[in-house]
């Protein structure tokens, strides 16, 4: 092997920093959902509270992404990376000593400003000090490091509920954000992004949008479709998002450049990555709960169970990652969500309120095997569709529909539950279950389908010379 190919010391801490720390922000999206019974049992809570409980985090975490980006782009993408981490780790000792339900929710959202922070930087800082002849395998590894945090949440939640607290899938994080912020500031490099200025209109629009639209869509259960909160949420929510979209189109230095989009690749690959989070997230929610409310299992139980499907991200997407450098992106990202999408529809066909464990296993490893084969690809292949300058943002955009994609799920798939089935019995649970995974499975279909179209070759999105902006155009904040 070439030494100009190999993992050198700064390329092995920036994995080893960035890949601990995007697995402690992508774990605490999912962490809850096992917990969720013993926190009802200690702090009281409704069906909606319990969502927020999830959705907290991730909508402060979708809203804040490209602003957090933005920032490392301007003030130094190590200094936010570090900020972010600080914030994240108190917000999490918070979340632990959370007196109620109410306190909890709001610990949640902090935390979620914290990983908005830190989270799309880590995948800029980790592609700035890998080789690009060995980025395939190292964005391999910590794409396996983000897959095994989602698909693990279920478990490392339930075995702490049960063992010690609930309390402690947030303790956790404490530890080991302490130990991360020397680390970061000992060894990554710092960088910035040229010419980075702030868009504070385009960061308002975008975060406004996406808020209405998913706090909409979380309380239209409770609240119904037709009232006054659901319906303002959904289309001032939607009027900002295409005010964002209008901005991005017409200001200079915008902080997502609608230029990206003409990339058949950037904009592939990331309605790709909403629909499947969309797919995946929503029915983890509800599997987690079915294995516990359901089948019986304790919570560490119901996590072990869910090993086959935690475990296969871990060994597949590395392998996809090398394999994505010799064959390319695309048919690895499409056969990775079509077998994800497969796992899904063979819940929704075999779940019943008695339904065996050894009837689940082959919709498990198949859903892993398509989960792993899906995030090393993905993460490559958006990273190649954009020059240098424009790294970070294409991170923040990605992270940011990947986590709306996710808020999306719990609440489309949670309002399917609830009004097919609900919490009454193991049969209204059941009942209530089965079409939310449907819907999962075909959003996740659609995204295999779209990941069809991407290119076979990407290439970055072109950089418009100074000269070629049009003087009338306004300059961002």
């Amino acid at each position: 092997m070439d030494s100009d190919t190999k993992l050198r010391g700064p390329a092995v801490w920036a994995l080893v920093i960035t890949g601990v720390a995007s697995f402690m922000a992508a774990l605490d999206n999912l962490v809850v959902t096992t917990a969720l019974p013993a926190i009802r049992a200690d702090l009281g809570g409704r069906l909606e509270d319990l969502e927020w409980t999830v959705n907290a985090y991730t909508l402060t975490f979708a809203v804040l992404l490209m602003f957090g980006a933005a920032l490392g782009d301007r003030f130094g993408r190590r200094r936010l990376f570090i900020a972010g981490l600080a914030v994240f780790t108190g917000a999490s000792a918070a979340a632990a000593l959370s007196p109620g339900i109410d306190a909890l929710i709001a610990a949640r959202a902090v935390q979620g400003v914290g990983a908005a922070i830190m989270m799309p930087l880590t995948l800029t800082l980790l592609t700035a000090a890998v080789p690009a002849a060995r980025r395939g395998m190292a964005l391999g590894i910590y794409g396996a490091v983000t897959g095994l945090a989602v698909a693990s949440g279920p478990l490392i939640g339930g075995s702490l509920t049960e063992h010690i607290s609930w309390q402690w899938i947030f303790w956790l994080n404490v530890p080991i954000g302490l130990a991360l912020i020397p680390l970061a500031r000992l060894r990554l490099a710092e960088s910035t992004a040229p010419n980075s200025r702030l868009d504070v209109p385009g960061t308002l629009l975008i975060s406004g949008g996406l808020f209405g639209i998913v706090y909409g869509l979380v309380n239209a259960n409770s609240e119904g479709w037709t009232s006054t909160p659901v319906l303002a949420g959904l289309i001032v929510g939607a009027a900002l998002i295409g005010g964002f979209v209008h901005h991005g189109f017409n200001n200079a230095n915008p902080m997502l450049p609608m230029r990206l989009f003409r990339n058949r690749g950037f904009l592939g690959i990331n309605a790709a990555s909403l629909l499947m989070f969309l797919g995946m997230f929503g029915s983890i929610f509800l599997l987690a709960q079915f294995l516990q409310g359901v089948a019986g299992y304790s919570p560490t139980e119901a996590g072990l169970r869910m090993l086959p499907w935690t475990g296969m991200p871990m060994i597949v997407a590395p392998i996809s990652g090398i394999l994505s450098d010799r064959i390319g992106g695309r048919p690895v990202v499409a056969a990775g969500l079509a077998l994800q999408a497969l796992g899904l529809g063979w819940f929704a066909m075999i779940l019943s309120a008695d339904v065996s464990y050894a009837a689940q296993l082959p919709a498990l490893i198949i859903s892993g095997i398509g989960m792993g084969m899906y995030f090393a690809p993905a993460s490559n292949v958006l990273m190649s569709t954009v020059a240098p300058a424009d790294q970070g943002k294409a991170s923040g955009t990605n992270n940011a529909l990947r986590e709306v994609g996710g808020a999306l799920g719990v609440a489309v798939l949670a309002s399917v539950f609830s009004a097919q089935g609900g919490y009454e019995s193991p049969q209204a649970f059941t009942d209530g279950t089965i079409p939310a995974l449907w819907i999962g499975a075909g959003a996740v279909a659609v995204s295999a389908a779209l990941a069809l179209l991407l290119p076979r070759k990407a290439k970055p999105a072109r950089v418009l010379a100074a000269a070629e902006v049009p003087d009338r155009i306004p300059a961002a904040m």
